[in-house]
């Protein structure tokens, strides 16, 4: 089993929203993302996704990488991605510290010659 434990800070977010070009201010301004409904800043999922690669381990044997985006990460909150290999691919999980799904059907295709 591989696994990473992130706990997600506004600085990371917002230099996830530099370099991306996602500025969004609903990962940026808290009141901007109250007044979308939100309970603050938000982590980009993209954000999320990146790091669920991460637990592919080496970048050249992905192949496809796929997941739903199911909670909300805030600043604060640590997420803790684990994936277990079986015939080439990885089943994956994102759960936060309340145990709570915040990526699911999350799966990664490996390349078998490596």
């Amino acid at each position: 089993m591989r696994e990473l434990v992130v706990e997600f800070s506004r600085e990371q977010i917002a230099a996830y929203a530099a370099a991306s070009g996602d500025g969004n201010p609903i990962h940026l301004d808290d009141e901007f993302a109250r007044s979308a409904g939100l309970p603050g800043v938000i982590a980009h999922g993209m954000l999320q996704m990146g790091l669920l690669a991460r637990v592919a381990g080496e970048p050249g044997r992905l192949r496809k990488l796929s997941c739903r985006f199911v909670g909300i990460v805030r600043p604060g909150d640590t997420v803790t991605f684990r994936g277990e290999e079986a015939n080439h691919a990885l089943q994956l999980t994102a759960v936060n510290q309340d145990g709570q799904a915040v990526l699911s059907r999350a799966v990664a295709e490996l390349d078998r010659a490596r």
